[in-house]
């Protein structure tokens, strides 16, 4: 399987838009997205690269594979 690496912002807003998430709100350079039956929001920041730290955490509170996360990035 790939590894992770750091991408855009737009890119990973996306990934998170296909699974039902919406954004919420803004504060600073930090977005906040949130979606129905996810306990707590998921926050991107406006960076030109997301660390994969970050990348992780999110995909950790959506519940989503890297297999999904890899799979969705390729259909955007």
């Amino acid at each position: 399987m790939a590894r992770l690496a750091p991408i855009h912002w737009k890119r990973l807003e996306k990934v998170f838009f296909a699974v039902g998430f919406v954004f919420v709100r803004q504060e600073g350079s930090h977005r906040s997205y949130s979606r129905v039956g996810t306990p707590r929001p998921i926050v991107i920041p406006t960076y030109d690269e997301v660390p994969v730290a970050l990348i992780k955490s999110n995909l950790k509170t959506a519940d989503l594979s890297r297999g999904e996360y890899f799979r969705l990035l390729e259909s955007i």
